[in-house]
């Protein structure tokens, strides 16, 4: 049974930089995988790529012929392709074709938000896949942290993140990513971080929102507008974030471990991809960010232990020329030390 995710989210919110981190992180843990460019308007890709919907269509072309901006030719593009979609589906199909050694596929999207917040293309794309090809998937939806600092934009882009799964109906798991810029953005929130991505009683927020926009006749005027918004977002109760640092490591694996669980990889045919170690570790719910609190992580104590991680890491290199090894500090390498220091702290040995 084929697995992958489908990566979404706003423009600037790291998807492509994602999709290279996963790449990389499944390659060190053994696991196959390929990653599927859904974006027409992206030419410039940061990893290697196993399908490329601009071999079916491109932007340019489209807005050229239809004399369409660039929102207008991205929609077309993806109305195009979900029209025909049988050679996109076929060229899936063969990326799936050794049952020996199944890849996990990483599909990264477009980041127009009218695509996957009420436009039907990336749905019915998806829904195909799943029929015809029976594969499972989890949508990680990124947005940029940066959005926490605004109280009236954290109340939109909870409301963009709860109709992005409403429309695309699959598990989803929202990630607020460049967490580790956050305290750069406004080191002084009102409220502690897990209030953010618990979405907790959005009530208390309303002061602030009201305190933001007081000197803007405009925003004053759509406050009401922002509570009603609150309710809903709350009446749901769907809602909850993930942070990333695509540079941390850790924070990358306990991401992985929860995306597992969202699509079931770690309940279906896991062992095919070569990763059994991670696979049982992810079915003991073994963690290593749960004794961490994020706020102590990114906010109040984040040079130290940014300093500390630095220091590991510069202890693990001097114990390999200790042991006349050669020091490869790759990005494969650097995945691997993390991921063994995650499997000694918890005692993992036993698996093996």
């Amino acid at each position: 049974m084929p697995f992958g995710q489908v990566i979404i989210g706003p423009p600037g919110s790291g998807k492509s930089t994602y999709a290279f981190g996963c790449y990389q992180f499944f390659n060190a843990i053994g696991r196959h995988t390929q990653i599927i460019n859904m974006d027409p308007a992206n030419d410039r890709l940061p990893y290697p790529v196993s399908v490329d919907i601009r071999d079916f269509i491109t932007l340019e072309e489209i807005m050229n012929e239809k004399d369409l901006g660039p929102n207008g030719g991205l929609m077309y593009a993806m109305e195009s392709i979900n029209n025909s979609l049988d050679l996109f589906v076929l060229q899936i199909k063969a990326l799936l074709a050794d049952q020996n050694n199944i890849p996990y596929l990483i599909f990264d999207c477009p980041g127009q938000v009218e695509l996957f917040t009420h436009h039907s293309s990336l749905f019915h794309i998806f829904k195909i896949l799943e029929s015809k090809l029976d594969m499972r998937f989890c949508v990680v939806n990124l947005v940029d942290s940066i959005y926490i600092t605004s109280p009236s934009q954290y109340v939109s882009i909870l409301l963009l993140t709860l109709r992005s799964m409403l429309m695309m109906d699959l598990p989803q798991i929202n990630v607020f990513s460049k967490i580790d810029k956050l305290k750069s953005y406004n080191p002084e929130l009102p409220f502690k971080l897990d209030y953010y991505t618990e979405v907790q009683d959005l009530n208390y927020l309303q002061p602030f929102i009201e305190e933001e926009n007081k000197n803007n006749l405009l925003l004053k005027k759509y406050s009401k507008l922002t509570s009603s918004i609150s309710e809903i977002v709350s009446d749901f109760n769907l809602v909850s974030f993930e942070v990333l640092s695509i540079d941390n490591k850790q924070s990358m694996i306990n991401l992985q471990m929860n995306i597992d669980k969202a699509n079931g990889y770690i309940f279906g045919t896991s062992e095919i991809g070569g990763d059994t170690v991670w696979a049982e570790a992810t079915r003991q719910n073994v963690s290593i960010m749960n004794d961490i609190d994020i706020q102590d992580r990114w906010l109040d104590n984040k040079e130290k232990y940014d300093k500390e991680e630095i220091e590991q890491l510069k202890q693990l290199q001097q114990e390999d020329k200790v042991n006349d090894k050669e020091i490869d500090v790759n990005d494969d390498d650097e995945w691997e030390r993390a991921l063994k220091e995650w499997e000694d702290k918890k005692g993992m040995d036993y698996v093996r």
